[in-house]
């Protein structure tokens, strides 16, 4: 078997060299378009030389060609290569498995390292962290501060001054609610016989609503 392939020098006729020395390296079936498509970029072949190229390969007995339909496929030469026993094909076929196996376990133990990274990247570095917990040492330090002042404190407010001051509230919005039903029910006669609209009347005897004033009546 070719122990690689040469580029193409300008002596080489249509790059029959490199053509041979490529199917004899790679030992499967091609087409002449494969052949094309995967040495024109590496060695310059044009298409048609390598279709004449390889014509002259199997004319010359040196690559076999098949008909399939109206395409050719062109490999290379199997009779100079040595015949392989069933027993090599065997052991060819569990290393094979070996590699497909050890290529398996590698992968998972790539993808393991993989998130391991993305986790380490994630996360706080020594000095980082360091600086963070000097932080959150600082701000305990102050919340303490302030829990010690409010313990301190003289002007506590008792359970029953809380529930005075919640029982005036409901009172106070009871009462602006009742006097404020009134003084729409009142505005609404006035302006059944009043010519203008409700905005100018308002203006004109100076009364300011919660709108303007952007108050919004609690719900209790």
């Amino acid at each position: 078997m070719a122990h690689g392939i040469k580029k193409m020098s300008k002596k080489d006729n249509g790059g029959l060299t490199v053509i041979f020395a490529y199917l004899n390296e790679k030992n499967r079936p091609y087409s002449a378009q494969d052949v094309f498509n995967n040495l024109q970029k590496q060695h310059g072949l044009g298409k048609t030389a390598v279709v004449k190229a390889m014509e002259q390969l199997a004319l010359e007995g040196k690559i076999k060609e098949k008909t399939y339909g109206k395409q050719k496929i062109y490999f290379a030469d199997q009779a100079q290569f040595a015949e392989v026993s069933e027993a090599d094909l065997k052991a060819i076929d569990s290393h094979i498995s070996d590699l497909s196996t050890q290529v398996q376990a590698i992968s998972q133990g790539c993808r393991q390292l993989d998130a391991e990274l993305k986790e380490l990247n994630s996360s706080l570095t020594t000095e980082e962290m360091i600086s963070e917990i000097q932080e959150l040492k600082e701000g305990c330090s102050g919340y303490r501060e302030h829990l010690e002042k409010i313990k301190s404190a003289t002007n506590h407010v008792t359970p029953e001054q809380k529930e005075m001051v919640y029982k005036e509230r409901h009172l106070y919005v009871k009462e602006w609610k009742t006097r404020k039903r009134l003084a729409a029910d009142m505005m609404g006669s006035i302006l059944e016989g009043y010519p203008k609209t409700k905005k100018q009347f308002l203006e004109e005897v100076g009364v300011e609503t919660d709108e303007d004033c952007k108050v919004t009546m609690p719900s209790t």
